[in-house]
Parts: C-alpha cells; structure tokens; sequence
C-alpha cells in the first residue's frame, strides 16, 4: 500500500480526519482539487453558534484544530443566550477568512506523517468483491492504494452552480466541481442523493452608510474556543444590522419566476433553517421585514457578507434588491449569490464510527453525509479520522453516546435517522443538554483523547490543572456558610443563614454568584474556571436528573443487534419496522428506536427475540449479550 489512509477533501471535515490519522501515526495522504483552498469558508465568515459551538469545543477538546484556527483569526467574540440558562449557551466568532485558511493550510503542511496531493477523485479501488477499499483512482490516471479511505467532498462531488437562468459546474464560484466520484458510487450501489445549499452577495464595505445601520460589536473579553488557551488576543471589528423592507419583497417577487428555485431546476432540497431570501418572501408573506446582518470578511479585504441575504436570483435583481435595504442604497457588489446542487451519500448506509457498511475501510464525513455547516463537518472528521485509524490498528471503534456529546448526537442522528434535507444542528436535539455545556467539553472528553492517543502532553496537563481548580472552587463554596450578617444586609440570603454558598447559589434570587462570597477569587483562579465551578453548583439537581434519564436511555442502548439480524423472523413485527430497520441496521435497540415509523411496540417485541437469541447462545456455549436486567420494562 502507498499511505495506511488518504483523504479526500481539504474542508473541514478534510483537516480534522487527516490530521487525526497522521496525529495518530498512520501515513496519511490528503488528496485535493487545488491546496489554495484547504480550509476554505465557504459562506459565513463565522465559527461556532448554537449549539455549533459546543461542537468545536468538543472537537478542541478531542484534540482537533478548529477551536485553535478560529482563536487565531477570530474578528469578534460573542457568547450567545447570554440572558438565557446555560443549557442554550453557546460561544460565536467572526473569522478572517483568509487568515483561518491560511493557517488551515499551515497546519496540515506542518502535521508530521501527513501529505497533500493536487488532483480530483474518481473512482475508488476495490478487492475484487467490492467489499474492502483499497486505495483510490484519480482523475489524471493515479492509482494510490491505501488501507482506509475517509471522503470528505463537501458540496463539490457532481455539483452545480445557479444563478437565475445561468448555469454552471462547480462546488464554489470560481472553482470546478469533482467529477465522476458520485457517478461512480452510484455503480457501486451507495444510494447518492440531491441536495442545495447558497450563499448571498458579497459587498465593497466602503459603498455602505453604516449611519443607517445599527452597529453590532462583540464582547470585550474575547474567550478561547480552545481549551489550550486563555484568551483569544485579536482586534474586535464591529458587525452591523439592517432589514429588508416592503421594496425588497417587491422587487424579489417580481423577479421569482427567475429564482431556479422556483423554476423546478434545482432538485436538491435545500437547508430549511437557513433559506434564501426567495423563500423567506414566499413563505412569510405577511412579514414586514427580515433581519440582515453584515459582516466583515477579514482585516486584509473590503469584502462584507450580507447574513440573511442568500439568493439565486439573477445578478441584477441581485443588486437591485440589496440597494433596497438602509446603509445598502449605493452598495457595490463583489461577488453575486448563489445555489450549489450537489451529491451526498445517505448516512444510514454508515455505522456509528461513520465506516460505510457497504465498503469496509471506507469512512465518510461532512456535507457528503447530508450535514450542514463547518462545526458539523470537523466533528464528523475528527470521529472519522479517529475510526480510521482505529480500523487500520484493528481496535474497536470510538463512539460518542448521546449522553457524552453533541457530537454523539449529531453522528447518532446521521446514521439512524439519515436525512432528507441539510443536517443542522439544534440544542434542543440533545437529550442532556444541560450536562453537555460547552464550558465542560474538555472534561467529558478529553480523558478520552488521552486513552486515544490524540492528546498532547500539553493538553493532559491543561485539563488536571483545571479540573483540580474547579475541584477547589467546589470545596470553597461547600465550606462557607451564610451568617446571620449577611442575612440582615440582603433580604435574599434570609432564607438561606447557615447554608453552604454551593446550596444558596441555587437561589435565583441570589445575585453575584461565588465572587460575592470569596471577593479575592478571581486573583486566584482564571474566570472560566470560576463559572464552570458555579455552574456546575446551580444546576446540579437537574443535571442528576438528566443522568438518571441518560441511564434509563444507556440500558437500551446496551442491548445489541446482530448486524446480520433477520427482522422478518421477529413475529408481529411492522411491515414498516422491518422495511426500515432492515436498511437501517441499528446496532443497539437504543438506535432502533429512533429510527423513523419504529414504534415501542415493536422494539419491545424485538427484545423479547433478542432475549430468546441470547439464551439459545448461553445455552450452546456462546458468550451472552447484555439483554435482560440491564432492560427496563
């Protein structure tokens, strides 16, 4: 074999997998259409988000790189549903766009054990049966033999781009499509589907009133995404708000019948919480206004993204609606919007460590999953570049539960539920929300890391320095108790004489958290650690709640499935449970479950034969499976 793994695609998903598996010491090749686009953004100019940002925390905290590039590039920081509990809390940074791709590139140049090669993916090898991945066939005739495969093609794989009446080839404006590797999974038997995603105009930041706008900066305090640093030390660059308005819609209306979206062209079903403007009027005719926000690109350009703004339409209708909007009225446009219709592979066709289990050695990754979305893809990556490495070494895969992480959830959801449109994730998707906060992140997961071997000694160290400090932080507030002082000075502490602070903090009515009670703290430990510590405090009760819930869910998720199990034997089972569950082939009954038109009824009859199969197995001598007590009824 040539390398132990190649990777294809130099996205996100892209980075995280190949330098997971050459951080993990496979000799691993990364192959691209043009290296100059290795990390490219291709729409937003923005790093994490709800829920989006608990993911590039959990990736940080695995040991991948996304947390680190966007502390490096960041242009404003803001922590979202700040007014609101912790639970939908999450942080969200402006990026330079060139900056983070340039040190995308940096990263990957430097990984030891890691190469790059310029060329398109058409094909892959196979042993004879199509059973086992063998390397891949490139588009200029290469055939480089691996024992791992992990695709990451984003929106480029038979993609096309649209805007109004023009057509063209292509996964970014200005940059070709990969061409032949759908075609050619399709042959294969993968079932490859259609989907679209767009981006809105680019324009000149000088051609803005910002005087009609309302500014939006970020937060002083600029707060690592990465759990290796304390702070993220950039410029803050504001953003700025305006709204569409009666005019836009007019003018967008009256060009619809232009939009490919509306036309019946486009095919592929596009993502549903982040629509163009095209659809916004169309489906919200009564709505006055819709929100736009415009943000800058990067220091080194003039170039602002106008978030909300999205569209297929021609390019003049384009510029004709954006000159609608206030500060917009003499906006130069950089670079129009536009659709992109490409292929993805239904990720019910993957197991839980996202290997295909059509092809063995095969891992697939990012928008080729169906996902939307840079955090989507690097957690897809990181997981995928994990497994891989883990296939090559013939190690059990590494697989997050629900309980454990977004990015448990997310993978979950992929490959049990599959997609019928762009995946995007939501915090309301997460059954333990509450326990899996962002500021935790390091502390579910990067234990982990270490057994994996993806932590450096650097990070080991990071995590028991904090883990210990949030540790004495607890102790603190178990020991200092209200006095009756305190209670006479603040009628909110009344209630509470003799209490320890951790109990009192629960008590909303109680301002100032733990450094109204110990004023020197914050001499003595970093902030971040101060608010983990009363966090953690505040929302204990739940969070035991949540862990009960997780633990009634994890007995079901430790009864296991045969991937050979035949359904049609299972008596009385749903003509739909056994159609879908068939495809799906859920490893545990935990996944069955949540797989769509599965009812209780049929996973109980499932457990009843699963029950039965373990004690003829136990009975002739077989090693038993975990059905039984570990089941509620």
């Amino acid at each position: 074999m040539d390398y132990d793994a190649i990777v294809v695609g130099g996205g996100h998903a892209g980075i995280e997998a190949a330098l997971a598996l050459a951080r993990l010491g496979k000799n691993t090749l990364m192959v691209t259409q043009d290296p100059e686009t290795i990390g490219r953004m291709s729409c937003n100019p923005a790093i994490g988000g709800l829920s989006k940002g608990n993911l590039v925390r959990e990736v940080d905290a695995l040991g991948g790189e996304m947390g680190l590039l966007i502390d490096a590039s960041m242009l404003q920081y803001r922590l979202l549903n700040r007014s609101r509990g912790p639970a939908v809390q999450a942080p969200r940074a402006q990026a330079d766009k060139a900056l983070y791709a340039s040190l995308a590139r940096r990263a990957v140049e430097a990984q030891r054990g890691l190469s790059i090669f310029m060329d398109t993916v058409v094909d892959l090898i196979t042993d004879s049966a199509g059973r086992r991945v063998e390397g891949i066939q490139t588009e200029r005739g290469s055939r480089i033999g691996a024992r791992a495969v992990v695709l990451t093609t984003g929106t480029f794989m038979e993609a096309r781009l649209f805007i109004g009446e023009w057509r063209g080839e292509g996964g970014r404006l200005g940059e070709r499509a990969a061409r032949g590797l759908g075609d050619a999974l399709r042959k294969r038997g993968f079932k490859v589907g259609r989907l679209k995603t767009g981006t809105p105009a680019r324009v000149r930041f000088r051609s803005l009133d910002v005087a009609e706008m309302l500014r939006q900066d970020g937060e002083s305090d600029h707060r690592s995404f990465s759990f290796m640093n304390d702070r993220a030390d950039r410029p803050s660059v504001p953003c700025w708000v305006t709204y569409t308005n009666e005019r836009t819609h007019r003018v967008i209306r009256d060009d619809m019948a232009r939009s490919p979206l509306f036309s019946g062209v486009i095919v592929g079903r596009g993502p549903r919480y982040c629509p163009s403007i095209e659809d916004k009027v169309a489906r919200f005719p009564d709505r006055e206004r819709h929100q736009v926000f415009v943000e800058p690109e990067g220091l080194g350009t003039d170039e602002m993204y106008l978030n909300g703004l999205s569209s297929s339409l021609p390019e003049e209708t384009q510029l004709r609606f954006i000159r609608t909007l206030p500060g917009l009225g003499s906006a130069e446009m950089v670079r129009p919007g536009y659709a992109v219709e490409y292929d993805y592979l239904d990720p019910s066709l993957l197991d839980p460590s996202l290997q295909s289990r059509l092809i063995g050695g095969l891992f697939v990754a990012g928008q080729t999953n169906g996902s939307s979305g840079y955090e989507e893809a690097a957690a897809q990556g990181i997981v995928a570049g994990i497994n891989a490495a883990r296939f090559l070494s013939r190690e059990e895969p590494a697989v997050l539960s629900r309980a454990e992480a977004y990015i448990g959830v997310l993978v979950d959801d992929l490959v049990t539920l599959g997609v019928t449109e762009p995946y995007r994730m939501f915090t309301s998707r997460a059954e333990r929300r509450l326990s899996l906060r962002h500021d935790t992140a390091d502390l579910r997961l990067t234990p982990l890391a270490v057994g994996l071997g993806l932590a450096s000694e650097a990070r080991r160290e990071r995590l028991e320095r904090r883990k210990t400090g949030i540790e004495e932080i607890g102790e603190l507030m178990r020991q200092r108790r209200i006095t009756h002082e305190e209670a006479d000075s603040d009628p909110a502490l009344a209630p509470h004489v003799g209490e320890a602070v951790v109990d009192v903090l629960r008590d909303h009515r109680v301002v100032g958290g733990a450094r109204r009670f110990f004023p020197s703290l914050v001499s003595s430990f970093p902030v971040d650690w101060i608010e983990t510590a009363e966090l953690d405090a505040r929302y204990a009760g739940y969070e035991a709640k949540e862990a009960r819930l997780a633990a009634r869910m994890g007995r079901s998720e430790r009864v296991r499935i045969p991937e050979d199990f035949d359904y049609r034997a299972v008596e009385g089972l749903s003509t739909e449970a056994v159609e879908k569950l068939s495809v799906a082939k859920p490893s545990t009954l935990g996944q069955a479950l949540r797989v769509s038109g599965v009812r209780s009824s049929d996973a109980a009859l499932l457990l009843v034969r699963l029950t039965i199969a373990q004690a003829e197995q136990s009975r002739d001598g077989g090693a038993p499976t975990s059905v039984g007590p570990d089941v509620e009824d």
